[in-house]
């Protein structure tokens, strides 16, 4: 609840508070994860726009991780949710997306990229 709190009412983007990305800093290059503690500002204060500014793939993520939290804090899982959890956090799906944050870093720092 403090770290809700803190990231509400502070911006990152103001702050010598929070941490700077190392791979920014190093290569001047936006790692898949830049962005994500002022995504994280604006989606606590309901801006969602700049959320998706600051890091797409954060916001397009948030169901999936919330799911995840759903099925890791449940006790006793029915056999769909099995099947599902199986489907959706098993091997194959981390190669998915593992995939898909390389495929977005990669993006994220190309010339024809929409939110630079």
């Amino acid at each position: 609840m403090l770290a809700v709190f803190i990231y509400k009412n502070y911006n990152p983007s103001n702050s010598n508070y929070f941490p700077k990305c190392p791979v920014l800093q190093t290569t001047g290059y936006k790692c898949a994860g830049c962005g994500s503690q002022r995504a994280v500002h604006a989606l606590l204060n309901l801006d969602i726009k700049q959320a998706m500014y600051y890091n797409l793939m954060l916001v397009l993520f948030i169901p999936y991780l919330v799911l995840g939290a759903f099925f890791d804090l449940k006790k006793m899982k029915t056999p769909k949710q099995q099947k599902w959890h199986k489907i959706l956090y098993g091997t194959k799906a981390v190669w998915i997306v593992f995939i898909i944050v390389i495929t977005f870093w990669i993006f994220r720092n190309t010339s024809f990229w929409i939110w630079n």
